[in-house]
């Protein structure tokens, strides 16, 4: 069991968390039709803007009610109401996401309370959805405001039904912040093969896949509907995807009593065999044969990869549900987690396969990674990695000097045997082959040539 410790720096240094009202604006972001609003200081809004925008390199629909330090002050009411309407008339969306942040927080604006307001002064305003979610940046993290976001969705869309679902084949799926849109769409593949209807609740892979829509829209390009959402109570089974979801599926079958499964993470062999079992029971169809062969592709690069895998020392950072799906596989594969630097607390964070799990920054991961084999981590780790010549592998987000961050797949039998060709592939570019300098330091001569005199 790990232990899990704080850093005690007066500073951050080279930061490696980010704030939850992003976190719960991506999450918006995968709901059709939708416009995410951070109720703060433009300069909030604008970091997070160029953050998603270099990492999916797609336009990104982001508002803000642009508090100013007199609204600060006096309340910002009048900010959050102008922003509403101007974005109601202008790009008509079908939803709108309110997002606290610092600033709102600390003066402790009761956004609830505003939006009461605003409905019952505009009318026209009706047929809008308006969903408000608390993500003070000052605690939590990303991972922390798209469970926000997402809890707070259902309690708001989500309607109870009124018939009996136990022949449904519907089947929600609520991903962490952690599966991207390729993964999604992995998943998506894999849930149908089953015979199963999934929703998922946000599906990224609607929105910020990468496609090029047949015209422009102000709002998001897709993903799941409002009117989809609201059936969300029709399904048999709800699937949770890390920890972080655990609380939204909570709230999901206590307000529609439908029943859900939590898988903490989907890379690796034996956390796919769970879940291709627990498909299998649920729907009563049989593992498809593109599965099972799936499988055996991946048992072969285990074997494979197991050479250059075998103990390889990393250090990875990251939000605790990946850093939980990597640090496992990682161990499972041979590997050593010489470093495990995270954001926030979080129920896996002692489970992770290591002595000690840190809340720490891209500093703490460098003075705890040198002489590490490889460092996991996103993009801001790059400069850390150069210093200590270790090769980075990118995950998670920011990934911004790498083409296909959201398509990368690390789920399901294929994203696994995938990842270890990836890493693998890393290992082996930086193996140092043995030189004769390496066998026999010891008969190097003064111009550091190696002299051997042969036996006679």
């Amino acid at each position: 069991m790990a232990r899990v410790i704080s850093s005690q720096k007066q500073c951050i240094v080279n930061p490696l968390k980010m704030s939850q009202a992003i976190g719960a604006a991506l999450a918006f972001m995968g709901v059709e039709n939708f416009m995410p609003l951070l109720h703060g200081s433009q300069g909030c809004t604008s970091f997070g803007l160029v953050l998603f925008v270099r990492h999916f390199r797609e336009a990104i629909p982001l508002q803000t009610t642009a508090m100013s330090e007199v609204a600060t002050v006096l309340g910002g009411f009048d900010n959050v109401e102008q922003a509403i309407v101007n974005i109601a008339s202008r790009t008509k969306p079908g939803l709108i996401g309110i997002c606290t942040t610092g600033v709102s927080e600390i003066k402790g604006d009761d956004l609830s309370g505003f939006l009461k307001l605003i409905r019952a002064s505009h009318t026209e305003l009706g047929h809008i959805a308006l969903v408000d979610v608390s993500t003070p940046d000052f605690e939590g993290a990303f991972q922390n405001g798209w469970a926000a976001a997402v809890t707070r969705m259902i309690e708001e869309l989500v309607e109870v039904p009124l018939l009996d679902t136990g022949l449904s084949r519907r089947i929600n799926v609520l991903p962490g912040s952690h599966i991207s849109p390729g993964d999604i769409d992995e998943l998506r593949d894999i849930f149908e093969a089953f015979s199963l209807d999934p929703f998922f609740l946000p599906d990224l892979s609607g929105s910020l896949d990468g496609h090029i829509p047949a015209e422009f829209t102000p709002t998001t390009l897709g993903g799941i509907s409002l009117e989809q959402i609201r059936r969300m109570g029709s399904a048999c089974w709800t699937v949770a995807i890390g920890e972080q979801m655990r609380g939204a599926a909570i709230t999901l079958e206590h307000r529609t009593g439908v029943p859900y499964v939590l898988f903490d993470r989907l890379t690796g062999l034996a956390a796919n065999d769970e879940l291709m079992a627990f498909l299998s029971r649920e729907s009563g169809v049989p593992v498809p044969k593109k599965f099972r062969r799936q499988r055996s592709q991946l048992v072969d690069a285990m074997l494979d990869g197991h050479f250059h895998f075998g103990g390889k020392k990393v250090a990875v950072a990251a939000e605790p549900d990946l850093l939980a799906a990597m640090a496992h596989w990682l161990h499972e594969m041979g590997c050593e987690i010489q470093a495990a630097i995270t954001t926030t607390e979080s129920p896996v964070l002692e489970n992770i396969p290591t002595d000690e799990v840190l809340l720490g920054d891209l500093e703490d991961l460098e003075l705890r990674a040198a002489g590490a084999d490889l460092i996991v981590t996103h993009s801001h780790g790059r400069q850390a990695a150069d210093r200590l010549g270790i090769p980075l592998f990118r995950v998670g987000i920011p990934v911004f000097d790498r083409l296909g961050a959201g398509q990368q797949v690390t789920v399901g039998y294929r994203g696994t045997r995938d990842l270890i060709f990836d890493i693998g592939n890393l290992f082996m570019a930086n193996m140092h082959e043995p030189t004769p300098e390496t066998w026999f330091p010891q008969h190097r001569n003064a111009h550091g040539l190696v002299a051997l005199q042969l036996p006679q």
